[in-house]
């Protein structure tokens, strides 16, 4: 019963990450890439304090604690980030969420492949290699569309 329930949120955090993205781009293109990635982060750690804050149990290791390593994922959302906001005003949100879903589930089925960053070891088989092949397959189609759209707008006359 548990398991729907943890893809149905997971369907409505990648719903809300493909509208922050075109939100974000918006706002990148009009107040800045730098500073709509900073209010992203600023009121992300407000809300993640409060949570924390309010209703997050006691855990056995700290921030602090840690292998030092583990930290390093904090810097990775700032170049999600930068990339999304910089990216979304130029080829659409369509095609910057399916590049962004693409390199995610490719770095994934390697992490898992290889296990690592301390991940269980989960070999590629015929399914997982004809996903990836998928993948850079939408990545192509989309990018086409985009160059096809570009070229027909630069043709049309003024």
């Amino acid at each position: 019963m548990l398991l729907p329930l943890i893809f149905i949120l997971l369907l409505v955090g990648g719903a809300v990450l493909a509208a922050q993205s075109s939100i974000n781009g918006r706002l990148g293109a009009k107040a800045g890439v730098i500073e709509s990635s900073w209010l992203t982060f600023v009121i992300g750690a407000v809300l993640t304090f409060l949570l924390m804050f309010f209703f997050e149990p006691a855990q056995q290791a700290t921030l602090f604690s840690v292998p030092k390593w583990q930290l390093t994922g904090a810097l990775f959302g700032v170049v999600y980030m930068l990339a999304i906001v910089f990216a979304v005003p130029r080829v659409g949100t369509a095609a910057a969420t399916v590049a962004v879903i693409s390199g995610q589930l490719l770095m994934s089925l390697l992490i898992d492949h290889f296990g690592w960053l301390s991940n269980a070891v989960r070999p590629l088989d015929a399914s997982r290699y004809i996903a990836m092949a998928l993948l850079i397959g939408a990545i192509g189609l989309i990018y086409l569309s985009h160059q096809q759209r570009h070229r027909r707008l630069a043709s049309q006359p003024s």
